[in-house]
C-alpha cells in the first residue's frame, strides 16, 4: 500500500477505483466520514421509533410499499430483502467487477445519506482488504430500482449465506466467517435496502470498462500506425492544421498521436513525393474513426465519475422528518453511454478489419496474401475470415439494450434501464476487439517486413520488434491460430501499450494527453 483513500470524503475516480481493487490504495472511514454515517443511521433510529412510515424502512417493498412493518420486525425485514432478491442466474462475474461493486458501495455509503451502522461499512472493507470477494452471478438485473439481484448476492456473505472467493477458491460464506471468527451480521432498519438499491453492477462494469477500452483505443493508433507504415500511407491527414478546422477533442488527439509516432520514419520520408494521391478511408480516416471512439470514451469515463461519488440509495435520508423516496438508483444515466460505448468499441474492430483488408490486396507494393508464395502457401488469407466473423458478431451485440424496456414489481417500476446489460455486453465487443488487434498487428509486422532495410520510428519499431519476439516471419504456412493468441496474450497482459511507453518515454515522445487519463 502506497496511498490512502478515505471513502464518502474523497473524490473516486476510476484510476484510484482500479488501485483500490488491485491492492494498491487503502480505502479507509476517516472521522468526518464516521460522523456523517453515525448521524444518518441515528436518523433511521428516530424514524422507527416515531413509527412514521418511510419506505423500506417501516414498509414493504415495491409494490408492497404500502403494507407496514412492526418495529419488531424492522431487522428481520432487511435480511429478509437479501435473501428474497438473491434471483441471479449465469456464470460468476469476474472477481474484479465483484470487488470494484464493493469499492464503490461503500463510498456510496460513506457520505452518510442512507442510514447504515459504521460496522456494517466496516465489515465490507474487511472483505476488500483481505480479497475474500463474493460471487455474484452476472445476470438478473433491469438497471432500475438498483441492481437489486447481483447487489443482493453481493451482501449474503454479511449474514452469512452465499459463497466468496478466497485465495480464488470457491468457500460458503458460513464457513468463511467461523475460519475467520467473525459473526453474520444482524442488518438494522433499512441496511438491507441501503445494501441492494444502487447502480453498483452496472458501475463496476463502467469503470472496468473505461480502463479496457482506453487500453484498445491506444493500441489502435499504435497498430495503425504499424499498418500505416506496412502500406507506406501517408501522415499528412494526421497535419494539425487539417483537424484545427474539425476540433473534435478525440480526433484532434489521434491525429496530433499518429504525426507523432511517424515523424522522422524513414518508411514514410521515402515515398514523400510518389503520385499516390490519397489513402483508402482505413488509413487516412483514422483520426476521424479513432477519435470518434475516443470521444465516446471519454462521455463514458466523465459519466462514470460523476456515478462514482453519487448516493444511489433510496430512500435518501437527511434527516429523520425529511427523507426522499427518488429514482437515483435508475441506472438510464449509465445505460446510455454504455451502449454508446459499445458501438464505439465496435466500430475500432470494423476499421481494424478493413486495414487486414487492404493488407492481404497484394496493393502498394506488398504480395498478395503477405506471402511470397502465394499458391503453394495461403498466407494470411483466412485470418481476415476471424476478424470479419468477430466484426459481425460485434455488430450484433450493438443492439442497445438501453432501448428496451420491461416492467417489473407489478407495474410500480414500469421503466427499467437494462443497464447491466448494455454493461456486459461492452466487455463482450472488447473481448473480441482484443483479438482483432491482434490479428491487425500480425498482419502490419508482415507487411513492414517487406519494406526492410528502411525502418519506422522508435516506438513502431520497438513494437515490431516485440512482436518478433513472439512471432517469427511468415515464410510458409503454419497454425497461425497459435500466433493469434501469442499477439493476443501481448494484448491482454498489456507488454504491447507497456514496451511503447517505455520506448516514448525514453525517446522524450509524448504520446499521453491528461484529459484522456484516469486519474
Amino acid at each position: 500500500m502506497n496511498s490512502i483513500f478515505n471513502y464518502g470524503t474523497d473524490h473516486l475516480t476510476i484510476g484510484i477505483c482500479l488501485d483500490i481493487a488491485a491492492g494498491k490504495t487503502k480505502g479507509i472511514i476517516n472521522a468526518d466520514a464516521d460522523r456523517a454515517i453515525r448521524a444518518s443511521w441515528r436518523e433511521v433510529e428516530k424514524i422507527v421509533h416515531a413509527q412514521h412510515p418511510v419506505y423500506g424502512i417501516n414498509t414493504g417493498f415495491g409494490p408492497l410499499c404500502d403494507t407496514r412493518i412492526s418495529e419488531a420486525d424492522t431487522s428481520l425485514l432487511q435480511s429478509n430483502i437479501l435473501k428474497s432478491h438473491s434471483v441471479g442466474v449465469g456464470k460468476p462475474i469476474p472477481k474484479e467487477i465483484a470487488k470494484l461493486m464493493l469499492i464503490t458501495k461503500v463510498q456510496a455509503l460513506a457520505q452518510g445519506y442512507s442510514g447504515v451502522a459504521p460496522e456494517t461499512l466496516q465489515r465490507i472493507i474487511w472483505h476488500i482488504d483481505h480479497d475474500i470477494i463474493p460471487i455474484v452471478p452476472e445476470k438478473g438485473s433491469v438497471g432500475a430500482s438498483g441492481d437489486l439481484a447481483p447487489l443482493s448476492h453481493l451482501f449474503l456473505p454479511l449474514i452469512g449465506l452465499g459463497e466468496v472467493y478466497e485465495n480464488d477458491q470457491r468457500v460458503p460464506a458460513g464457513d468463511l466467517l467461523k475460519k475467520h471468527n467473525l459473526q453474520p451480521l444482524v442488518l438494522g432498519p433499512k441496511e438491507g435496502l441501503a445494501l441492494i438499491n444502487g447502480t453498483q453492477f452496472i458501475l463496476a462494469f463502467a469503470v472496468k470498462a473505461v480502463q479496457r477500452l482506453d487500453d484498445a483505443l491506444n493500441r489502435a493508433d499504435l497498430i495503425g500506425a504499424l499498418s500505416l507504415e506496412g502500406l507506406m500511407g501517408s501522415a499528412r491527414p494526421f497535419d494539425a492544421r487539417l483537424h484545427a478546422i474539425r476540433p473534435f477533442k478525440g480526433t484532434k488527439m489521434v491525429a496530433n498521436r499518429l504525426f507523432t509516432l511517424l515523424t522522422g520514419s524513414e518508411i514514410n520520408s521515402s515515398h514523400v513525393n510518389c503520385d499516390r494521391v490519397q489513402d483508402p478511408y482505413s488509413l487516412r480516416c483514422m483520426p476521424q474513426v479513432h477519435g470518434a471512439s475516443r470521444n465516446a470514451w471519454l462521455h463514458l469515463k466523465e459519466l462514470t465519475e460523476i456515478e462514482l461519488n453519487s448516493v444511489t440509495d433510496n430512500p435518501v435520508i437527511f434527516n429523520a422528518d425529511d427523507t426522499i423516496s427518488g429514482g437515483n438508483f435508475h441506472g438510464q444515466p449509465l445505460a446510455l453511454p454504455l451502449d454508446y460505448a459499445t458501438v464505439a468499441a465496435a466500430e475500432l474492430g470494423n476499421i481494424s478489419d478493413r486495414r487486414c483488408y487492404l493488407m492481404s490486396e497484394g496493393r502498394y507494393g506488398l504480395p498478395k496474401l503477405l506471402t511470397q508464395d502465394a499458391g503453394l502457401n495461403s498466407g494470411l488469407m483466412i485470418p481476415q475470415y476471424t476478424t470479419a466473423a468477430l466484426v459481425t458478431e460485434n455488430k450484433t451485440l450493438c443492439f442497445p439494450a438501453s432501448a428496451d424496456s420491461v416492467p417489473t414489481s407489478l407495474g410500480q417500476e414500469d421503466h427499467v434501464s437494462m443497464g447491466s446489460i448494455s454493461g456486459r455486453k461492452l466487455h463482450q465487443v472488447i473481448d473480441n476487439l482484443e483479438y482483432i488487434q491482434a490479428i491487425e498487428l500480425l498482419y502490419a509486422a508482415q507487411a513492414v517486413d517487406f519494406r526492410r532495410p528502411l525502418k519506422s520510428t522508435p516506438v513502431i519499431e520497438a513494437i515490431h520488434a516485440k512482436v518478433r519476439e513472439h512471432v517469427p516471419h511468415i515464410q510458409d504456412d503454419r497454425v497461425f491460430a497459435d500466433d493469434i493468441n501469442n499477439l493476443h496474450q501481448l494484448i491482454t497482459n498489456g507488454s504491447l501499450l507497456a514496451i511503447a511507453n517505455e520506448t516514448a518515454i525514453h525517446h522524450h515522445i509524448n504520446l499521453s494527453h491528461d484529459e484522456f487519463g484516469i486519474y
